[in-house]
């Protein structure tokens, strides 16, 4: 029995399906590196953002990462929650976060790991701008909401 016509439109049709879905995917990221002095500055309303990534990687439904840097005396944003899991690494100047219910004052090389759902804010309470790395993922566990 030969392949009818039949079989190549619902072939043809399976092979666009396929290729819509792969066109939507963002691609894996693979090897990368990120230099400092090429990273595109976006100011905000309390300082800057330098947004590094945001796409999947072989073993992450997605990992995000991005450096803020917070202006004196203000707050990137209200205590919150997010189902995904995060580190910040302080780079420079003085912050206090809100971790595990309690506001911690902490310098640069400090790290902060936000639990998944866990509420947590951070603030600049130095006299000069406080920067900081974060890093947050998104795996087949990570909960919906």
């Amino acid at each position: 029995m030969g392949i009818t016509g039949r079989d190549l439109a619902v072939a043809m049709g399976a092979m666009l399906c396929t290729a819509a879905v792969a066109q939507t995917q963002p691609a894996r990221l693979g090897p990368a590196v990120f230099d400092w002095s090429r990273m595109e500055v976006k100011k905000t309303d309390v300082g800057a953002i330098r947004d590094l990534v945001r796409q999947p990687t072989a073993t992450l439904d997605e990992l995000e990462m991005h450096i803020t840097t917070l202006n004196p005396g203000l707050s990137s944003h209200p205590p919150h929650t997010h189902p995904n899991e995060e580190l910040v690494i302080i780079r420079d100047g003085t912050v206090e976060v809100y971790n595990d219910g309690v506001w911690k004052r902490l310098g640069p090389g400090s790290v902060i790991f936000n639990a998944s759902n866990s509420p947590h804010a951070l603030r600049n309470v130095g006299d000069t701008p406080a920067t900081y790395h974060v890093i947050n993922w998104k795996t087949p566990a990570t909960p919906a909401k």
